[in-house]
């Protein structure tokens, strides 16, 4: 039996035609479906609200005037996605922020928190997951963007070297390091 290939279709390919006719309609719908994980994605790597509003204003006038170059060979999310990532970065880059120094280390241990049994816990997960975000956003900025571009976002030490302009092994060291930070973080507030 032969295998059925079936083609990728974004399900914003109208819209996104539509963007390109400069509709003013069409690119508030986007704006609507996009804003809130392009927002999120910009505070995790920025750390600061102010600055990923600016950044989700920034990345969306990009993408609309830069339209044309868009050849939807991955969904208009993903494409958006980088867009939002490079200037995340580069607001960072902006503020002159280094990556925390490779001799820079911590040792703590901390085992990740059992799941809920019972619905009584799932305020508890709800409260350690915000505590946990928190801390996310006290670590240095060289470790909170590897750890947000590996972990949240996606991307491999190779891809994250090439965003940020080092090393495959730092980007691997920095993560591990930042994972040893947020375990101290958290069991300095009871999550451990």
């Amino acid at each position: 039996m032969e295998a059925l290939h079936t083609a990728y279709v974004d399900i914003n390919a109208p819209l996104v035609e539509r963007c390109r006719l400069h509709d003013r309609q069409a690119q508030a719908e986007l704006y609507r479906r996009y804003s809130k994980a392009m927002f999120n994605a910009a505070l995790r790597i920025t750390g600061d609200y102010a600055e990923a509003e600016d950044v989700l204003q920034e990345s969306f006038l990009s993408a609309f005037r830069e339209l044309p170059s868009y050849k939807a060979e991955s969904s208009f999310g993903a494409w958006l996605k980088r867009i939002v990532v490079n200037k995340s970065i580069n607001c960072l880059r902006q503020r002159r922020l280094p990556l925390v120094p490779l001799a820079e280390q911590h040792d703590t241990h901390a085992d990740a928190a059992p799941s809920p049994a019972d619905p009584d816990e799932a305020t508890e997960q709800h409260y350690r997951a915000d505590v946990l975000r928190r801390c996310i956003q006290e670590l240095p900025d060289g470790y909170r963007v590897v750890l947000t571009l590996y972990l949240l976002e996606g991307y491999d030490h190779l891809e994250i070297a090439g965003i940020l302009g080092i090393s495959e092994s730092t980007s691997k060291s920095q993560y591990s390091r930042a994972r040893q930070r947020l375990r101290e973080l958290a069991g300095q507030r009871g999550l451990s």
